[in-house]
């Protein structure tokens, strides 16, 4: 039968305004109800943007753990979003899910966002153009896309109540920008925020989710709401918003009905939303007799994709010809980041990866067996223990390896049992209220004798048992909810073991009174074997690196340093990660250090060492991508989507607390083109590779531009050619690869809105009159040519 818009429509005449409101919010977290007589199958959602979450966060379940999107954005190449998004989309249909919470649109508007991780870059165009290609890439497997979160939700400070007081130029001109660019490219989904813009709560902002996006606009599909982000039941529904989340209880269903039938709300907007909700599930094949979904499966070389575009996403800010290793017979690999690889950021999207490859694994076979690689701590700047090692424990009851969790009701019956493969559990809405307390239970057997650590990160009542000592304890969170996943509170033991006796582990948890309201638990198990104070831990690095004849150091952030639910407290490095990059770079001249964060961070010492190399959250196989990397397997032809200040005073946008309740965006520029030059230690769009550049000639075609150059290195190498207008601002990028000594011309397609101003008094846009002057180059710092366009 054919879906268009007509049946449609004569699908929703067909039901009673009950069942209409029904099909408008969530039966649980993460699915919508069927709606039978309308043809309506069971709508699942879960989350994202860097792998698909699923519907449950569990161990055995697990799913591709991607480079986070500002380390796709480093690639500055749209294909390479769209086959991220491809294969994500694959994943999810995979895994019964119809939409994915992704992408993040939200800007880097200061450093210090706490989850800038999840979002493209600083520059609007850039974010525009990647997201543009990630969209495309998930909905071409059947897969909406959920674009969020739509709008000004910018940091995470107060996030759920702040009031962003913004003028509608910059509005227009940055922050919405990205919005309408995915509602060109035909996104499905956009999801309204938790914040107020200008005054209105976004999930009743009737100007902007009715006037702008469906109207303005043209955009069909739905507009969902964050979870729990709608607190009314008429403004919501007047205002444009088409779906409710999570449900059942929430501020539709019976409300919405009765304000219906009291004229409050007419049934023509409810129509509207059934209408639309209908069409979203003709297009990822939810909806009885709709078109058909071609198959969408994973590429069995998916670990191959993972890590070229990890390798693709970093960045060589500094090198003075170490970079790369030239067969080295022996490589120091150091520091905290090369022990514990940071393969993610923490929140919503948390993914349970299938594995994470080490670096010291992938730099070992990077390198041959002919290079020695020695590993070292360096020192240890992350404030949770570890998580406690499953793959050495024993189930007590089946000898299996993990842990054995037993769910229980108010009287201590046992309502489930189940082995689990880890020790970082999450539940979100799968557990019912009857489990009022959850026990862990696992034999450990220790490596070496001494003082071991044992701790439990968490929210709520909890104690803890190893062998004969036992501690009660509660643990409260400093924020709201989201701190038990983001930045939980930690309490440790100390419990002397001996090296080959087996002890028995156990941890019961009393689930918070709200947290069993919710559906949702979130706790850790953590464990540290004996080792050396830091200061000994420092001195043998540092003599490694004395011995080697290339020292790597891996510093950086960990997945609770960048997170949702909070902004990060500044940009240094955490610990004595700055003091043992110095140090070692004393000891050895021919010292590289991999930064393995995915926010801006101080690098005092950049002048220091022989190289830097930026690898961001690079995902499961980064260990194998840096490697590649760092031997020259594969170039790093990342280019930074975000400045890199050389101080904290130089970031134009640091303060986020919002003062009584707002926030205001005063800024007239974001980003590099609000930094001071001399306050900059790497620019926007910087990012030297391993090829060397001539720029030659451009000249304008249309609304192109067509650069000539060459690159003069004696290797193939990958270039990203960036056009700038007056601002600057970018105007237009391309990627294009040559061999060595190759000259190519590459046509770089310039955006027409960067040279449009919007106009209060007409509305609208209006377009700067030319000719303007544009500049083409490597970085915003970086510009070799200049040539003369005019828009008009």
């Amino acid at each position: 039968m054919r879906n268009d818009e007509t049946e449609l429509r004569a699908r929703v005449a067909g039901l009673p305004l009950e069942r209409k409101v029904e099909a408008l919010t969530g039966i649980d977290y993460w699915r919508l109800p069927a709606i039978p007589e309308a043809g309506l199958e069971t709508v699942v959602m879960c989350d994202g943007p860097a792998g698909v979450f699923g519907t449950t966060y569990d161990e055995r379940d697990p799913s591709l753990l991607f480079p986070n999107p500002t380390a796709l954005s480093a690639t500055w190449d749209p294909g390479l979003t769209g086959l991220a998004g491809r294969l994500m989309g694959a994943q999810a249909r995979a895994k019964g899910a119809h939409v994915l919470l992704a992408p993040v649109l939200n800007l880097h508007r200061t450093p210090i966002g706490g989850r800038n991780f999840e979002s493209f870059s600083e520059d609007p165009l850039l974010t525009a153009r990647m997201a543009a290609g990630f969209v495309t890439g998930i909905q071409s497997a059947g897969v909406a896309a959920a674009v969020k979160h739509f709008v000004c939700n910018d940091s995470e400070t107060e996030r759920l109540k702040y009031d962003v007081r913004i003028g509608e130029r910059l509005l227009r001109e940055v922050y919405l920008r990205p919005f309408e660019a995915v509602v060109e490219a035909g996104a499905w989904m956009i999801m309204a925020s938790y914040n107020r813009v200008n005054g209105t709560m976004m999930t009743e902002n009737e100007r902007l989710l009715s006037g702008v996006l469906k109207d303005e606009w043209g955009f069909d599909g739905v507009v969902v709401s964050d979870w729990t982000a709608t607190r009314t039941t008429e403004a919501s529904a007047n205002a444009g918003l088409d779906l409710i989340m999570p449900g059942p209880n929430n501020k539709w269903g019976p409300k919405l009905v009765a304000a219906v039938r009291a004229g409050d709300v007419p049934e023509s907007a409810v129509d509207d939303k059934v209408t639309r909700l209908l069409r979203l599930a003709a297009r990822v094949g939810a909806l009885k007799d709709g078109p058909e979904l071609a198959p969408a499966p994973l590429p069995s070389d998916y670990r191959d994709q993972l890590r070229m575009l990890a390798a693709r996403a970093c960045v060589l800010l500094r090198n003075d010809g170490v970079l790369p290793l030239a067969s080295p017979e022996s490589v120091a690999l150091i520091g905290p980041n090369a022990v514990s690889l940071t393969a993610q950021g923490r929140g919503s999207s948390l993914i349970h990866p299938e594995h994470v490859v080490a670096p010291y694994d992938g730099l070992r076979r990077a390198l041959g067996p002919d290079t020695e690689v020695t590993l070292h701590q360096g020192c240890r700047p992350r404030r949770l223990l570890e998580v406690l090692p499953v793959e050495e424990c024993r189930d007590p009851e089946t000898g299996e390896p993990g842990l054995r969790l037993d769910y229980l009701d108010a009287t201590g019956g046992l309502v489930g049992s189940e082995n689990r493969g880890s020790a970082r559990l999450v539940y979100a809405g799968t557990l019912t209220a009857e489990t009022t307390e959850i026990r862990a239970r696992g034999v450990l057997t220790p490596a070496e004798s001494g003082t071991h650590m044992f701790s439990v990160c968490g929210v709520g009542v909890y104690t803890l048992k190893v062998g004969d000592t036992s501690e009660t304890f509660t643990l409260k969170p400093a924020g709201d909810y989201l701190d038990t996943m983001t930045r939980p509170p930690e309490h440790r033991v100390a419990v002397e073991l001996t090296a080959g006796v087996p002890v028995a582990v156990e941890m019961r948890h009393v689930r918070d009174e709200l947290f069993v309201q919710l559906g949702i638990a979130a706790f850790g198990l953590g464990y540290g074997a004996p080792h050396p104070d830091e200061d000994a831990e420092i001195e043998a690095a540092v003599a490694a690196a004395r011995r080697a004849e290339v020292a790597v150091v891996m510093v950086g952030t960990d997945d609770e340093g960048e997170a949702e639910g909070r902004d990060r407290a500044g940009l240094a490095l955490q610990g004595r990660q700055d003091e043992l990059v110095r140090r070692v770079a004393a000891a050895n001249p021919r010292t590289v250090v991999v930064v393995n964060a995915s926010g801006p961070m101080l690098l005092p010492w950049r002048d220091e060492v022989a190289a830097v190399l930026w690898s961001w959250f690079p995902g499961q196989e980064g260990g194998d991508a840096i490697a590649d990397v760092l031997a020259g397997a594969r170039e790093p032809s990342g280019r930074l989507p975000t400045t890199l200040p050389a101080s904290e005073a130089d970031v134009p946008i640091f303060d986020v607390m919002p003062v009584d309740g707002v926030l205001r965006y005063d800024e007239t520029a974001v980003g590099y083109r609000a930094y001071a030059q001399d306050g900059v230690a790497f620019p926007f769009g910087h990012g030297l590779g391993y090829g060397r550049w001539e720029y030659e000639s451009a000249a304008v075609k249309g609304d192109t531009v067509a650069v000539t150059l060459r690159n003069t290195a004696e290797r193939d190498a990958l270039e990203v050619v960036q056009v700038y207008a007056e601002g600057p601002r970018l105007a237009g990028f391309a990627t294009v690869r040559a061999a060595a000594g190759e000259r190519v011309t590459v046509e770089v397609p310039l955006d027409r809105r960067t040279f449009q101003d919007y106009d209060t008094d007409l509305p609208g846009w209006r377009t700067r009159p030319g000719p303007h002057t544009v500049r083409i180059g490597r970085s915003s710092a970086d510009l070799r040519l200049d040539v003369e366009y005019d828009p008009s």
